[in-house]
């Protein structure tokens, strides 16, 4: 029973709002309405003022003077005259080459010289890259074998060590003897 109220009370609030929500939907049609039915006015206002100012415009240009176009003709004359002239003035006929040069057509001395000069300063610049290169790894090599056998001693010092505290007094004198002849 409860359900059916519920949802009947639920039912009623959602009509109560979508009523609601209409009015408003038309309420904002009627103002949008009334102000489109203002610009159309205003438009109509405003077409009737163009047509009458250029009613009056229309009458008032009567041209009596004729105009003097003989100065505009010489300079269009002119210009079509350097066109024609610009045109006759161009290449007739494009020829497109597609050469791949080992050597040089023209100035070959200029070619060469910055050609051979960058090449050189290219060359230099990989030989020490290459040098630096090597040294770095015989560097980092030699210094690995340092780190192995500086590891290596400690333990065969921590091993001597080691066996000299725990010996009794004859091995100790031994060992003395052998580290002196070492």
């Amino acid at each position: 029973m409860e359900t059916n109220s519920n949802t009947e009370k639920k039912g009623h609030i959602e009509s109560e709002t979508l009523h609601l929500v209409l009015e408003e939907f038309a309420l904002e049609q009627k103002t949008n309405n009334h102000q489109i039915q203002v610009l159309i006015t205003a438009v109509k206002n405003i077409e009737n003022k163009i047509d009458v100012f250029k009613k009056e415009h229309r009458t008032e240009k009567n041209v009596s003077e004729q105009l003097d176009i003989k100065p505009m003709e010489a300079i269009l004359r002119k210009g079509f005259l350097d066109i024609k002239f610009m045109i006759g003035r161009q290449p007739k006929s494009i020829i497109r080459k597609f050469q791949i040069l080992l050597f040089p057509e023209h100035d070959a001395k200029l070619f060469y010289k910055i050609v051979f000069g960058r090449w050189f300063l290219w060359l230099a610049i990989m030989i020490a890259l290459n040098s630096l290169y090597s040294w770095g790894i015989h560097y980092s090599d030699n210094s690995k074998e340092i780190e192995m056998r500086q590891i290596q001693n400690d333990r065969i010092r921590k091993a001597w060590e080691y066996m000299y505290i725990n010996s009794d007094k004859e091995t100790k004198k031994l060992m003395k003897k052998a580290y002196e002849t070492r």
